[in-house]
């Protein structure tokens, strides 16, 4: 069983567009990296390349359909009181 250095949600992960992954800065000065297609496939542990240390990525399974991120709500809208 492994031993967790850390439990980060997907949110503070950094999206990098171009090589389509999700990094995380690691302690040691490396970077933890995910791919969208590693946490649809249900892979949420992921190992510094630089160091020994593991972190468990936690994220929304339901979010992760078709690869579309969740929209923010609109700040257009305004609350009626009936």
């Amino acid at each position: 069983m492994a031993v967790f250095h850390d439990e980060v949600e997907i949110e503070d992960f950094q999206y990098e567009k171009d090589s389509e992954r999700y990094s995380y800065p690691c302690p040691c000065g490396g970077n933890f990296c995910i791919t969208w297609e590693d946490l649809t496939n249900g892979e949420d542990v992921v190992k510094c390349p630089s160091c020994s240390l593991i972190i468990k990525v936690i994220y929304d399974k339901d979010q992760l359909t078709c690869g579309e991120t969740v929209p923010a709500p609109s700040t257009s809208k305004k609350l009626v009181k009936r």
